[in-house]
């Protein structure tokens, strides 16, 4: 059970932020709109939100979710992997040493992006990207292991259209997990249910199970008649100036 999540809304300088979507330049006074239905969608969830605010500095410091990985037992600060986000981890650090009584840190040469990194359970699947490398995720699963996770790397730098690992998965609970066509079949998901996104709608792979609810994102009508008829409450966000810049629902928040 989540009972909290830190968000930071867009800054002035959120269209000056890192992408390859190449869908456009995001709209500021609808991206804003969105972040404020998506913050209503957690407390919807139950979460009570730590609001931090925009950093014009760090175009990309919506996304809080690279910045930390975090469990009910520590939180361990990322060492982003892009060199223009490096410096959004300070800014966040205090919050989450008021939150965590344990906090550990990921250390050069080692790099590490939130949302390479997906907790199943006890278990953590930790992705080898553009922005994480083998040693940062090394370093994460020697944090991990005494508090008694197990983890798993997988390597998506040759999946098509994948950034981040939670690009192309996400944990829905239940021993169910959401995969894109080209990750469903990973011998790491061997021991999972996999509910397969249809290749049109793969932007819809990145969800978030908080407490009772599934959050997806609109637009995608197979994915959520495949989570309706699982049988969880369904809450579907407009994401559409959040993709322009490679940013989902997960990235846009930490939970504990």
């Amino acid at each position: 059970m989540f009972k909290h999540a830190i968000v930071r809304p867009p800054s002035r300088s959120f269209a000056c932020g890192l992408t390859s979507a190449h869908l456009g330049a995001p709209d500021l006074p609808k991206a804003l709109a969105q972040h404020a239905a998506y913050c209503s969608a957690l407390e919807c969830c139950g979460l009570a939100l730590i609001r931090l605010a925009p950093l014009d500095d760090f175009p990309d410091s919506t996304f809080v979710e690279d910045t930390a990985v975090v469990t009910e037992h520590c939180a361990i600060l990322t060492c982003p992997g892009a060199a223009s986000r490096k410096g959004e981890v300070a800014l966040n650090e205090p919050t989450l040493r008021s939150r965590f009584e344990r906090v550990h840190s990921i250390e050069p040469p080692g790099t590490m992006d939130g949302g390479d990194v997906c907790q199943a359970g006890n278990h953590f699947f930790i992705g080898i990207s553009e922005r994480t490398n083998p040693e940062g995720a090394r370093q994460l699963a020697a944090l991990l292991a005494p508090y008694g996770y197990s983890s798993e790397v997988i390597d998506v730098r040759d999946v098509p259209g994948i950034l981040h690992l939670k690009t192309g998965i996400s944990w829905l609970g239940d021993n169910r997990i959401t995969a894109i066509d080209t990750m469903a079949d990973l011998d790491a998901f061997r021991d999972f249910e996999i509910v397969r996104l249809h290749p049109r709608e793969n932007y819809a792979a990145n969800c978030l199970r908080i407490n009772d609810y599934v959050v997806i994102s609109q637009g995608f009508p197979r994915f959520e008649s495949a989570v309706r008829e699982l049988g969880y409450p369904v809450l579907a966000l407009d994401m559409s100036e959040f993709r322009k810049m490679d940013g989902s629902l997960s990235c846009t928040s930490i939970r504990f």
